[in-house]
């Protein structure tokens, strides 16, 4: 897709913005950092290094600012968004794995916490900035397990360290949000706009994480392993991880046209259809990878939530946002991305966003529209 074309996407709002994107080194972050680049925003990037050999940003060759730095540490993060002085910031760093909050609950609370409690109280200094996105995630809800999906106005919690602290982070957001950066405020005690965010579980080319289904299953399959499944009857919302960047984005938009009425929480999640078992997905999988082979693990495991689902009704009706992948398309684009990269066929990240935005163009959907 050309760069004129993709520069005007959501109204051309990011052209020549300073965006900043905390957590950049990570999957998630990697893509969006992309994206960014590719739509002509000045993107700057403050994570910890990237936490896995290969990682998807390091396989991407295009400029953008990196600055390595632990968002715990908020006299630094301070310095450094001064310097920078962002349009706008997607706070996306955290500590994002499930069984890993079990090992370090300490540093999981610390991270998601207060390294969001760091970004906003920063966000009250910064002269130029107009809108933050904080990014957490759909386990932010009390998960009651039950055959509905998860609203915005549900309570939230967490059984599990990482989902306490993503309810958590809910919470400072909406706190910070009523305190400091008051929508009934804006143009005249404040300039900034917050907004939240909660996906489903992503997945998608260059995500290379630990004990997470789809990279566990890439290198059991590439390197010819049997695949241990933990929970196999678990049911997760998959959707390919531009699913919900497109909502950050189209967020992030609204936010820096001053629409007091969007600084508030949304949840962007898959249709109903994509909320499948990981047995499901595995199955899906080997359409693409045939030599994908798996067994149940039957060890006892720590405690994970067995259905979830997120209800996006808001975002649809009120930002006009829409899924564009179903769940079999979005499990052959993330498979033929790992098997091109592994194939030495090469890094296609820049093919699949392209196949997005054509997709989302079909559909008309708004932020493609000129």
């Amino acid at each position: 897709m050309e760069e004129m074309v993709m520069s005007q996407l959501f109204g051309g709002i990011y052209k020549g913005k300073r965006v900043v994107v905390t957590g950049h080194t990570g999957f998630k972050g990697s893509w969006l950092t992309y994206w960014l680049h590719r739509m002509g925003a000045d993107v700057y990037g403050i994570a910890l290094e990237p936490a896995t050999e290969p990682d998807h940003l390091s396989l991407l060759d295009f400029p953008y600012t990196s600055v390595i730095q632990d968002i715990n540490d908020g006299e630094h993060l301070k310095e450094i968004l001064l310097g920078i002085d962002p349009d706008i910031i997607f706070h996306l760093a955290a500590q994002a794995l499930v069984r890993a909050s079990y090992e370090r609950p300490v540093g999981t609370f610390r991270t998601n916490i207060m390294g969001t409690v760091n970004v906003l109280e920063c966000s009250r200094e910064l002269q130029n900035l107009k809108a933050v996105v904080i990014v957490t995630s759909d386990k932010c809800y009390d998960n009651r397990e039950w055959a509905w999906g998860y609203r915005e106005n549900d309570p939230l919690g967490g059984k599990d360290p990482y989902s306490a602290s993503k309810g958590c982070a809910e919470l400072v957001t909406a706190s910070y949000r009523q305190s400091f950066f008051n929508p009934s405020g804006f143009g005249h005690d404040h300039h900034v706009l917050v907004a939240s965010a909660r996906a489903g579980n992503v997945i998608g080319g260059g995500d290379w994480a630990p004990d997470r289904i789809v990279p566990d299953l890439i290198r059991a399959a590439s390197s010819q392993h049997i695949l241990q499944l933990r929970y196999p009857l678990a049911t997760r919302p998959w959707q390919h991880v531009l699913e919900p960047l497109s909502g950050y984005l189209l967020l992030g938009w609204e936010l820096l046209e001053g629409k007091t009425e969007i600084a508030e929480a949304w949840n962007f999640g898959p249709e109903l259809s994509s909320n499948v078992s990981v047995l499901d997905l595995v199955k899906e999988s080997i359409l693409s990878w045939p030599s994908v082979k798996y067994e149940v693990n039957t060890n006892k495991q720590p405690h994970e939530a067995s259905f979830l689902y997120l209800d996006s009704s808001k975002a649809k009706m009120k930002l006009l946002w829409d899924n564009v992948w179903s769940f079999p398309v979005t499990v052959k684009h993330t498979l033929s991305w790992y098997r091109d990269y592994y194939g030495n066929i090469g890094v296609n990240t820049l093919r699949d966003l392209d196949n997005y935005i054509i997709d989302a163009s079909k559909k008309s959907l708004i932020w493609t529209l000129k």
